[in-house]
């Protein structure tokens, strides 16, 4: 007797039951069935999509942050015990380092074997390149040079091509190309280590924003959109200071 094909309804439903239980590689599992059964995703299921990946991710960086701290202190000391520890902990963290790979390219594989082929122009397209900007400048964060460094240009690619395509088809106030803005500033201030070109898109983003807000839009995309308003206003703050810094130091 052949194996009944699960719904579209029951894989939903088991996704939200994996994400309420904070099960972020069973929720992968559900979306990744549902894809393969029923091809392109909604809105619901692909934003389900990506809170599994950034979760998965966001505790894997956060612990190879601690690690790496770790490392270096412990590398600063210059006893035969420390050269035996800084070995152990470098141990985890390369350990640390492989499930974050596996993870960022896991999604992106699924990005480029299914969502990018059957993504409809406009918000879906900007959404899944951003995702795939996103996941390569991870690897870049942590990657060494030379793989860093073809990190860094499949993460620009990407995200040129989602700011372009954003640009084209959404409102400048569209909370999928405020959340690409940002995230496209981040990518040049932490792996372009550049500053000036984080304030010139950030600022741009912002001030094309802050002028076309009005109170046609619903509340729920009003709240979205104010809120990545407000990440990008801190993050531009920071990032002129560090300027100002860096030009009375020189």
């Amino acid at each position: 007797m052949p194996a009944r094909t699960i719904s579209r309804e029951e894989y939903l439903l088991l996704a939200k039951v994996a994400e309420e239980a904070e099960r972020y590689e069973d929720l992968v599992a559900q979306i990744k069935g549902l894809t393969q059964t029923y091809g392109a995703l909604t809105i619901e299921e692909r934003n389900l999509l990506s809170v599994a990946y950034k979760n998965i991710t966001n505790s894997l960086r956060s612990s190879w942050r601690v690690v790496d701290s770790m490392e270096k202190l412990e590398s600063a000391r210059p006893s035969a015990q420390s050269k035996h520890q800084v070995s152990l902990i470098r141990r985890q963290r390369v350990r640390i380092e492989k499930e974050l790979t596996d993870a960022c390219k896991d999604i992106v594989k699924l990005l480029n074997d299914s969502l990018l082929a059957t993504a409809k122009a406009g918000e879906e397209t900007v959404f899944y390149y951003k995702l795939k900007g996103d996941y390569y400048r991870y690897l870049a964060e942590f990657a060494q040079q030379q793989e860093r460094s073809r990190y860094s240009d499949l993460s620009l690619a990407a995200y040129k091509f989602a700011y372009k395509h954003a640009l084209a088809m959404l409102e400048p106030t569209h909370p999928t190309r405020l959340g690409l803005a940002l995230n496209f500033a981040v990518y040049y201030h932490d792996v372009r280590k550049s500053p000036e070109r984080a304030c010139h898109l950030g600022k741009h983003a912002f001030d094309e924003a802050v002028a076309c807000l009005d109170d046609s839009s619903s509340m729920q995309v009003m709240r979205d959109s104010m809120m990545i308003l407000q990440l990008l206003r801190d993050d531009l703050v920071i990032w002129s200071s560090e300027m100002q810094r860096d030009a009375v130091s020189k």
